[in-house]
């Protein structure tokens, strides 16, 4: 819950005010500051990508050349990559440099909303920032880099169904909407059980419902795999239903713990 009007740790900034409190004048102007240096990050982080741009363009585009010398030996397919336009190459390059100023300034700017919505949370509720932050950050990428790993197969399954005298010409820009599209849904996915033991934590989702709801719960685990990947083939669909399962028995296992020292901890004030 967020405290309008305080913003602790600012004493020395605001000397008159013993308890820190900000205008909605000085708000703004720390808001437009913090705005100020994310934008800044963002640009340069940019510039980076645009002289990185072939080694970015290259591991963008390796589960594509993967699949197809799988299925150059396979079945004697070879797609090719294309660009549709004139000046799509340079529109691609802009695009390709501002995602990866985006992605390289990301502690940066994460760092500066932080720093803009902590000091006006309570203890407790910064505990559990920390908590969802330092995990959510390696679950997310975790299932980025699962994302990455099964996207040659996936690429190979469903260019195998163009005909063999029909020539499969992929637009790039379509192609990098798809990669995107299907590591984001996968590092999402795996965030699913971590916001479920929060939950747990915070006493809205017991470990009860959890146990009693688990067959139906694996059930849409695997309907959500099968209509969130963009490939839509039974392997992609597989590898993104079956980490989630494991993440959700992990998750229900520490939620029943949680719960078990809860009800520990009631039974003492009980008996004080």
């Amino acid at each position: 819950m967020v405290k309008f009007g305080r913003r602790k740790g600012k004493q020395d900034r605001h000397p008159k005010d013993p308890e820190g409190r900000m205008t909605l004048r000085e708000h703004i102007v720390e808001l437009r500051n913090r705005l100020l240096i994310s934008v800044l990050a963002i640009v340069v982080c940019t510039v980076l990508g645009w002289i990185l741009y072939n080694d970015a363009f290259k591991f963008l585009t390796q589960p594509f050349h993967t699949s197809v010398g799988d299925l150059a030996r396979e079945q004697g397919k070879e797609p090719i990559l294309t660009f549709p336009g004139v000046g799509d190459a340079l529109t691609f390059r802009i695009k390709i440099s501002a995602l990866f100023g985006l992605v390289l300034a990301s502690p940066v700017w994460l760092y500066q909303l932080w720093a803009f919505v902590a000091p006006g949370l309570h203890r407790n509720e910064r505990k559990w920032a920390y908590i969802f932050s330092s995990i959510a950050a390696p679950l997310f990428a975790g299932g980025m880099a699962v994302a990455y790993w099964t996207l040659p197969k996936g690429i190979a399954i469903l260019i195998s169904f163009t005909p063999l005298d029909i020539q499969n010409l992929i637009e790039l820009p379509t192609y990098l909407d798809f990669v995107i599209r299907t590591m984001l849904v996968f590092g999402v996915a795996f965030l699913i059980p971590l916001v479920v033991v929060l939950l747990n934590m915070v006493g809205v989702v017991p470990a009860r419902a959890l146990g009693k709801f688990r067959p139906y719960i694996i059930l849409v685990i695997f309907v959500f795999a099968a209509v969130a990947t963009p490939s839509g083939d039974p392997f992609t669909m597989c590898l993104l239903a079956i980490p989630m399962c494991l993440l959700f028995f992990a998750a229900e296992v520490i939620a029943r713990v949680n719960d078990k020292r809860r009800g520990e901890r009631q039974e003492e004030l009980l008996a004080d």
